[in-house]
């Protein structure tokens, strides 16, 4: 009798030890990168562009980039992955065709991201001649994306109660209602990790875009939001260098005098609008979750 219990005190105590370091080194890494990049937390970095072997540049148009490209990859993505994911959970039957499926979806998300820049080289850059530009950098990160969305709208989807669509079904509602309105607001909360998760990665890609989106952004008229005219910033087909390509670049060039200042500000940049895209998005989640549900 003595012996499980010490071994379950043993067990608390190494798993409170993982959490304990696993949040420090957390809290370590945020911290740091923040104290690094605390000169450069100001709205003139934020807002200018970057100068070309002269001090004191911002990072602008890289941000901009950043964020264009999140709207389109998740614009093209998150409608496939859930759809795909429902299909995978409501509508497959276990067989050949489910089981391939799930092993092309799971290989697929172990390919490293420079063989899916190269793979969008080949086909969106070269073969399609969309050249360097934000549409082609939106398609490789949808093929990085879909995978992760897929099975975590899947897991989530599953993990909704028989009783619940048992129930709507008794309510004499179609297939599509029970799946519109009773099963996709249950899984809301597992939908908007997807989208997080995917988010992140879209944020802090840098090996895919280097041969789909480019590392060059050309000079931008902001008052023009025609998205046909090469010169807006909402034209697809433009090079469109991101943040985190930014930061890439101007560590390994390092051409300007203040390089190491530049990436420092960009990372801690670029680490607030990951932390606080994550944060809107888990608090909208749950605000919709709720008004969704009923609970509030």
């Amino acid at each position: 009798m003595r012996k499980p219990r010490v071994y379950d005190e043993i067990a608390t105590i190494y798993f409170y030890i993982i959490a304990f370091i696993l949040i420090s080194f957390l809290v370590l890494l945020i911290g740091y990168i923040l104290y690094q990049g605390r000169e450069s937390l100001n709205l003139n970095f934020i807002t200018t562009a970057p100068k070309f072997m002269e001090k004191g540049g911002g990072i602008g148009p890289q941000l901009f980039n950043s964020l264009m490209l999140l709207i389109v990859t998740l614009v093209i993505s998150a409608p496939i992955g859930i759809g795909a994911g429902i299909f995978m959970s409501e509508y497959a039957k276990p067989g050949f065709l489910s089981e391939t499926i799930r092993i092309s979806t799971e290989t697929l998300s172990s390919l490293p991201s420079i063989v899916v820049g190269l793979f969008g080289l080949l086909i969106f850059v070269n073969m399609f001649h969309w050249g360097y530009s934000l549409i082609s950098g939106a398609l490789a990160l949808t093929v990085l994306n879909l995978p992760v969305m897929a099975r975590v709208s899947e897991d989530s989807i599953k993990s909704v109660s028989k009783n619940i669509k048992e129930a709507s079904f008794a309510l004499g509602a179609t297939k599509w209602q029970t799946i519109s309105k009773v099963i996709l607001p249950s899984a809301l909360p597992g939908l908007i990790t997807g989208i997080i998760l995917t988010s992140g990665r879209i944020f802090g890609e840098a090996a895919a875009l280097l041969y789909t989106a480019g590392m060059s952004t050309p000079p931008l008229n902001f008052t023009n939001i025609n998205p046909i005219n090469p010169n807006s910033p909402f034209y697809p087909f433009r090079p469109a260098e991101t943040l985190a390509v930014y930061i890439w670049k101007i560590n390994s060039e390092g051409l300007a005098p203040d390089a190491r200042k530049i990436a420092d500000g960009s990372a801690a940049v670029l680490l607030i609008i990951v932390l606080s895209f994550n944060l809107i998005a888990r608090w909208y989640g749950t605000y919709l979750y709720k008004r969704m549900t009923g609970e509030k």
